[in-house]
């Protein structure tokens, strides 16, 4: 498995870019990880990302969908589309360090 450097932080990355191991993340490198794909980091698109690392430990380490973000997580699709544009499941779960949720193409 690639290992990878960003802000400082030795990481363990898929071939795709995402991280592999849960317990190398922290904010300050999801922080970084959004810089990285053009995403600017706000209170409010802090909380689908902790959302995120929550239910991932809670549904035994996998990531969820963007059905699941919204329908479980309580948040506006439309919101999310506006914190993350374009593929916003896909750049959610980059950023907070998980594994691409299934079905990301």
């Amino acid at each position: 498995m690639p290992v990878t450097t960003i802000a400082g932080h030795e990481i363990h990355v898929d071939d795709e870019g995402f991280m592999t191991v849960y317990e190398e993340w922290d904010e300050e490198l999801g922080k970084a990880l959004a810089e990285a794909i053009g995403v600017e980091m706000t209170e409010d698109s802090w909380a689908p990302i902790r959302f995120l690392r929550s239910d991932f430990q809670a549904e035994g380490g996998h990531t969820p969908t963007l059905r699941r973000v919204s329908t479980v997580g309580g948040f506006d699709t439309k919101a999310l589309f506006t914190m993350f544009p374009k593929k916003p499941a896909k750049k959610m779960a980059y950023i907070a360090g998980l594994p691409k949720p299934a079905g990301c193409v």
